[in-house]
């Protein structure tokens, strides 16, 4: 019985160590991928870009992000997330080398889109690892956590990236991604990619199908994997749902800085504002898990819906607010807040609709269709600022994409 107990209790601190070493990783992997939004001013000043050339660049980093995903998460849930998240984070640190040294557009935008892709070798990767870590009754705060730890990413991006321009936009792609080199080193070293590999036993999901079951999964084909995913109707719409979500997420990330940098925006005072929308959304994504959890017993549409309409109401205050305004912080910490919260409950929803040994899959199926239409609002977004001459046009954009992703999830309410 002490046996029983003292290996229960090691099983209990393997994990959570898992958890905390994967959260580690994690939050520097944003300063090679959330830093854009900074440089745009000044590389719009020294090359004479348009904003929507601009967000064309950042498209360009997120299709390729989002392809990357497809193929990706597949690979995860073949051989496994610690090489691939390692590898990842060494290969976005040369690309923001590269795109530092750019010369025009051309420079800018092909490393950038070899940055989308490797850069997609992080999320799913460690998302299979967390799920072989931890079963079902967990996840929703399991990947509250995880998805916390992106969101201080961009906390730790948003600052590094607010000191970094101050040396010039270059400097942004050059100084802050050494601490994803560090989270790498720290994450292959300590990380074991599944209990068995750490001496315990391995978890048998109760959410995983009879079919998987079945057939081993060494025997399951790439199409087999995907099959079960666009076989999964809940599943598609919650697709669609976070599709809408990240356009809004994104659409923040990147024109968030472009609005409080303002036109001096080397001195600009209110670019520290902009720091409110991450840390907004560091802990909205840890709220939605918890939440999802113990409020709503495992069922994630509902947090997603109730966030989503609460942003769509907030986005829709930040667009009357001028930037210079006592109330842009805190309801900018609030739109961060409810526009990122869902983002741990979409995640927990690839295994407890696909079944565990599909999480990699289903993680970047979902995470394909998010950075799809992330993607198409960049150059929308860049547009409509050109074109009516202010950067307030972000947040109609965000607050309509808020009430889309709201109502689509509101489709799979009664199987999740």
């Amino acid at each position: 019985m002490m046996t029983e107990t003292r290996h229960a209790t090691s099983f209990a601190s393997a994990r959570v160590k898992t958890l905390v070493v994967v959260m580690f990783c994690y939050l520097f992997y944003y300063t090679g991928r959330q830093n854009f939004g900074f440089a745009i001013p000044g590389m719009a000043e020294e090359f004479g870009l348009t904003k929507a050339q601009l967000g064309w660049c950042s498209t360009a980093l997120l299709w390729s992000y989002a392809i990357g995903q497809a193929i990706n998460g597949q690979l995860a849930d073949r051989f496994g997330g610690r090489s691939l998240m390692t590898l990842g984070g060494l290969l976005s640190f040369v690309m923001n080398w590269i795109t530092s040294f750019a010369g025009g557009l051309a420079g800018v935008l092909v490393p950038w889109a070899g940055n989308g892709f490797v850069q997609s070798m992080g999320w799913a990767p460690g998302s299979r690892i967390l799920s072989n870590w931890w079963d079902r009754g967990h996840r929703g705060r399991v990947f509250g956590f995880y998805t916390f730890a992106a969101g201080m990413s961009s906390v730790v991006t948003y600052c590094l990236a607010a000191v970094a321009v101050d040396h010039g936009w270059r400097w942004i792609f050059r100084g802050p991604v050494f601490l994803m080199l560090v989270g790498c080193a720290v994450f292959w070293l300590v990380i074991r990619e599944r209990p068995s590999q750490a001496g315990f036993q391995d978890l048998l999901d109760e959410g995983d199908s009879a079919r998987e079951q079945i057939h081993p999964e060494r025997h399951l084909t790439w199409w087999e994997r995907y099959k079960a995913g666009f076989a999964c109707v809940p599943f598609l719409f919650g697709c669609a749902a976070i599709g809408f979500q990240n356009l809004a997420r994104y659409g923040l990330l990147v024109w968030v800085p472009v609005h409080f940098l303002g036109e001096d925006w080397k001195d600009s005072p209110q670019k520290w504002v902009s720091v409110a929308l991450p840390v907004g959304m560091a802990f909205g994504a840890i709220s939605a898990g918890w939440i999802s959890d113990r409020i709503f017993a495992g069922k994630r549409s509902t947090p997603v819906i109730l966030f989503l309409g609460i942003a769509a109401i907030c986005a829709g205050g930040m667009s009357m607010l001028d930037r210079t305004s006592m109330l842009a912080l805190p309801l900018l910490f609030l739109t961060g807040f409810f526009v990122y919260g869902p983002q741990s409950a979409f995640w927990a929803l690839c295994p407890d609709l696909l079944g565990k040994r599909l999480a990699g899959t289903g993680t970047g199926m979902m995470n394909f269709v998010a950075y799809l239409f992330a993607g198409l609002g960049e150059p929308l977004i860049g547009y409509l600022i050109e074109s009516n001459d202010s950067t307030h046009m972000v947040f109609p954009v965000v607050a309509v994409a808020c009430a889309l992703g709201a109502i689509l999830m509101s489709f799979i309410r009664k199987q999740a």
